[in-house]
């Protein structure tokens, strides 16, 4: 029976969050088939580089793999984004810089996640919700460039993609700004079974996306 794991962050890892409500994996466990199982590896507050220790605790078991990183790598980089510039390309350049150092480090975990042999399927990052519009909407311009290597590394290496910025695309699915609710978590849990339940010779750069 499949057996899935889930690595990453707060996304999966958000019971902190839902106020006594289901989390992420309690919601997954309620919508697989009777047999199938799902563990939870992920923590709160983790990055790219703590994956490739969350793999080594993984259930023997274990036959596929959903992962969902970058955030909080993204978190540490913002302080690009009050930087001045003398220039549009000035700015760009800097940017540039954040996206060239996570592309870096989230294929050295790609490397690591695909070394294991399992069926793994990657999570974009979601836009988060600030409650000030442009602070919300500057954040979302400059994640486009991180999720546009999150996106070019699994059609590259032929991975199914979990979009969790179409999944999560109203206000109710967010707790808080960066975290998701229970109804943001339903909409999680119910990509990842279907991931889990699609055909081997469909899920290559398959999208799930609701």
């Amino acid at each position: 029976m499949p057996h899935v794991a889930l690595l990453g962050d707060s996304v999966f890892d958000n019971a902190a969050y839902v106020g006594g409500g289901p989390d992420v994996v309690q919601q997954l466990r309620a919508v697989l088939p009777a047999g199938w199982q799902a563990s939870l590896i992920a923590v709160d507050g983790n990055v790219i580089a703590d994956v490739p220790q969350q793999l080594a605790r993984c259930p023997e078991g274990a036959s596929h793999l959903v992962v969902s990183v970058g955030g909080n790598d993204a978190l540490r980089a913002s302080a690009v984004l009050e930087r001045t510039a003398r220039s549009v390309a000035e700015a760009l350049a800097l940017l540039v810089e954040v996206r060239d150092r996570f592309q870096a480090e989230y294929s050295a975990m790609l490397d690591a996640v695909q070394a294991t042999g399992r069926a793994a399927a990657i999570c974009t990052i979601y836009d988060p919700r600030y409650p000030d519009p442009q602070r919300r909407r500057l954040t979302g311009a400059a994640l486009a460039l991180l999720n546009d290597v999150i996106t070019r590394e699994a059609f590259t290496r032929g991975s199914p993609l979990i979009d969790l910025r179409v999944l999560c695309g109203e206000d109710a699915d967010f707790a808080n700004p960066i975290e998701p609710s229970v109804q943001g978590g339903r909409k999680i849990a119910r990509a990842v079974a279907a991931f889990l339940q699609a055909r081997p010779e469909q899920q290559g750069s398959l999208v799930f996306a609701r």
